[in-house]
C-alpha cells in the first residue's frame, strides 16, 4: 500500500511522512492559474520566454495536469503532460516552489502523473538541465541511437 487514498474523487497522498500536509491530485479546475503562469514566466530558466497566455493555453490544451496544495489550499507545485493518449507522453512544467522543497512533492508529483495515472504504461519523455537524478528514479534515461530530435529556434 503506498499510503494514497481517494477524497472526492481526488487522489490525496497522505503516507504519514514528510508529504503529509500537503494534497496532490490532477484535478485542472483546482489549478491556481495565476501562480502557475507567473511562476512558470517569471521563475523557471526553461520557460521564461512564455507569456501568460501561452502558458495559460498549454495547460488548456494539456493531456493531464498535476498540482501540489499546501494545507491552506495554495499551489506549491505543479506539473503538465501532453501525449497521443495511448502510447507516448512528455513530461513537462514541473515545479516545486522553493519553500516547499526538500519534502519530496517533486518526487510525488512525478509519481503521481507518470506510475499512478492513465499513462503508467506508456513511454515517457521529458528535457532538463537539472533534476536528471529526480527523473532517473522513474526509469528515465540517455534516448538510444533510435532517438532524433530537432532543436527549437526559440530561446
Amino acid at each position: 500500500m503506498d499510503g494514497a487514498n481517494w477524497v472526492d474523487g481526488m487522489r490525496r497522498i497522505d503516507d504519514g511522512g514528510p508529504v503529509a500536509d500537503y494534497e496532490v491530485d490532477d484535478d485542472p479546475n483546482r489549478l491556481d492559474l495565476d501562480a502557475v503562469c507567473g511562476y512558470l514566466t517569471t521563475e523557471v530558466y526553461w520557460a521564461r520566454w512564455r507569456t501568460v497566455d501561452v502558458v495559460k493555453e498549454q495547460i488548456r490544451t494539456a493531456w493531464r495536469v498535476v498540482g501540489a496544495y499546501a494545507a491552506d489550499g495554495s499551489q506549491v507545485g505543479f506539473a503538465r503532460a501532453f501525449s497521443d493518449g495511448f502510447a507516448m507522453a512528455y513530461l513537462a512544467d514541473v515545479y516545486v516552489l522553493d519553500e516547499h522543497r526538500g519534502h519530496g512533492l517533486g518526487k510525488r508529483i512525478v509519481q503521481h502523473m507518470i506510475d499512478d495515472g492513465p499513462g503508467s504504461k506508456f513511454r515517457w519523455t521529458l528535457h532538463t538541465s537539472d533534476a536528471h537524478g529526480l527523473y532517473r528514479q522513474f526509469g528515465f534515461g540517455e534516448p538510444d541511437s533510435s532517438y532524433l530530435e530537432r532543436p527549437s529556434s526559440q530561446a
